[in-house]
C-alpha cells in the first residue's frame, strides 16, 4: 500500500454551507439529546463506514461506546425509515437522498449532523498506484481534464435542470427526484442535487488532506485500522492541478 496516491477529490461532508449528513429520531419519540441515547438502538449501514465513524465519534464525546452502553444494528440506508417508525431503532443515519424522503420528514427530526461530530470529512478521495501514474502521466493528465470540464459543467447553476434529466435517465427515477441536485435550492422536491442541499465538489477536484488526516487519526482511535498513515506522503496532486490550468 506505501505505493497508493491519493490524486483527486469526490466530495466532501460538512463543509459550511452544504449538507452534512443527518442523524435522526422521531419527533414525538423520547429522545431529546444525545444523552438520551444511552442504552438505546441506533442504526448504521455499516461498521467502519464514513457515518458510522461520525456517529461513534459523536457518542464518545458523550462517553457512551457501543455494546458498554447502547446497541448498534446495521441495515440498508432504505429501510431506516420503517425501522425507526416502527420503533425498531431510536436514531438513525438519514444520507442524501433519504433523508430529503418527505416520509421520513413527517415522523423524524435531526438529533445532529455529521459536521457536529467531526467536523469537515473528506468523504471519497481518488488514487492510483504510484508505477501506474509514472507509467501513464500524460494520459492521466488528458484524463483528469476531461473529469474537471464535467464536474464544472454540472455543478455550474445554468445547468442543473439538464444535469437532473440526466440523473433522471442514468437511474431511471422521474426528474422532480432529482430537483435539488447541485444547486443552492429547497428540497420541497427533492431539489438538491449538486446544490447546497447538496454534499460539496470542489471544482478543482483538490481534497482537504487536514481534514482528511483527522478522518484517518478518528477511524485509528475507533480501532477501524491499524495505523492511521500520514496522507500528506501519499497524495499527488499535481496530476489534477495540471489538468486544472489547462482550463483556465
Amino acid at each position: 500500500m506505501d505505493d497508493l496516491r491519493i490524486i483527486a477529490d469526490e466530495f466532501r461532508d460538512g463543509v459550511p454551507g452544504y449538507s452534512s449528513q443527518e442523524y435522526m429520531v422521531l419527533t414525538d419519540g423520547p429522545i431529546k439529546q444525545v444523552d438520551d441515547l444511552k442504552g438505546k438502538v441506533v442504526m448504521t449501514n455499516a461498521a467502519g463506514s464514513a457515518v458510522d465513524v461520525a456517529m461513534r465519534a459523536m457518542l464518545r464525546k458523550f462517553s457512551m461506546e457501543d455494546k458498554r452502553d447502547y446497541t448498534m444494528v446495521e441495515s440498508a440506508f432504505p429501510t431506516m425509515r420503517a425501522m425507526l417508525s416502527e420503533k425498531k431503532v431510536d436514531m438513525v443515519p438519514a444520507v442524501l437522498p433519504f433523508s430529503y424522503d418527505p416520509e421520513l420528514r413527517k415522523i423524524g427530526r435531526t438529533l445532529f449532523i455529521q459536521r457536529d461530530a467531526i467536523g469537515v470529512t473528506d468523504m471519497i478521495v481518488w488514487t492510483a498506484r504510484k508505477p501506474f501514474l509514472d507509467k501513464n502521466r500524460a494520459a492521466m493528465v488528458d484524463f483528469m481534464e476531461d473529469t474537471l470540464r464535467i464536474v464544472r459543467w454540472f455543478i455550474d447553476p445554468k445547468n442543473h435542470d439538464e444535469a437532473v434529466q440526466i440523473a433522471s435517465r442514468v437511474t431511471k427515477q422521474p426528474p422532480e427526484r432529482f430537483g435539488w441536485l447541485f444547486t443552492k435550492q429547497p428540497a420541497e422536491r427533492f431539489d438538491w442535487l449538486f446544490t447546497a442541499r447538496d454534499a460539496y465538489h470542489d471544482p478543482k477536484m483538490l481534497p482537504d488532506l487536514a481534514a482528511l488526516q483527522k478522518n484517518v487519526d478518528m477511524t485509528h482511535d475507533l480501532g477501524f485500522v491499524r495505523t492511521a498513515p500520514d496522507v500528506k506522503k501519499h497524495a499527488d496532486l499535481s496530476i489534477v492541478e495540471e489538468a486544472a490550468k489547462r482550463l483556465q
